[in-house]
């Protein structure tokens, strides 16, 4: 009996010391956490994630409300079995682009050639060096191929929660994203700073 008690609080002392030890669960940063369906990212050319409507053959404003968007990534990008996979042949002529932006903030960008002057309301300065287009909205079973297209980003929305709400940058604090299927172009841009990723 004396070994029994003795055994009973050597192995009591010891959970004790463990859960003291243990760091107590952070609810804020369980709720911080992403859905794998509600991220973008972009590591390189073939490494990305985008917002797309979840639904099929759905113009981007309309798919603009909560559950409308989804998660769709590059072959190699995809993580999840909750995200949706665009097609290997989605985008043509990719460019990869990262640095700091002139307030000294990180960025990276993924877009595909095209010019400048094809997009004079982003030429204020919305991008750094912005050349975007080059994407096969017929490839992508969600988008309408003659959709003049919208934007998706991390502070815009109802309330600046995001477009779709909550939705983050892996890696970084923001996020705009251009689809515009009807032009046949598209690109992402994630930021540290704010103003190098504004809402329009």
């Amino acid at each position: 009996m004396i070994l029994h008690t003795g055994l009973g609080f050597f192995f009591l002392s010891i959970f004790a010391k463990l859960a003291a030890a243990s760091p107590a669960v952070d609810i804020e940063e369980l709720e911080g956490r992403q859905a794998v369906d509600n991220i973008v990212y972009v590591t390189d050319a073939n490494l990305f994630c985008m917002i797309m409507p979840r639904n099929p053959h759905t113009n981007i404003g309309d798919s603009e409300y909560p559950g409308g968007m989804k998660t769709y990534c590059s072959p190699a990008g995809r993580y999840s079995s909750q995200q949706g996979q665009l097609p290997p042949d989605f985008w043509s002529n990719v460019e990869f682009k990262t640095g700091y932006s002139s307030r000294g903030a990180r960025f990276a960008q993924r877009k595909t050639i095209a010019k400048l002057e094809d997009y004079p309301s982003y030429s204020h300065g919305l991008f750094s060096s912005l050349v975007t287009g080059c994407i096969r909205p017929e490839k992508l079973s969600r988008l309408n191929t003659n959709d003049p297209g919208g934007q998706y980003d991390s502070s815009g929305g109802a309330g600046g929660q995001g477009n779709p709400q909550g939705s983050k940058c892996l890696g970084y604090n923001h996020y705009v994203e251009l689809v515009e299927p009807a032009d046949r172009r598209a690109c992402i841009k994630c930021c540290d700073n704010f103003n190098d990723c504004p809402c329009i």
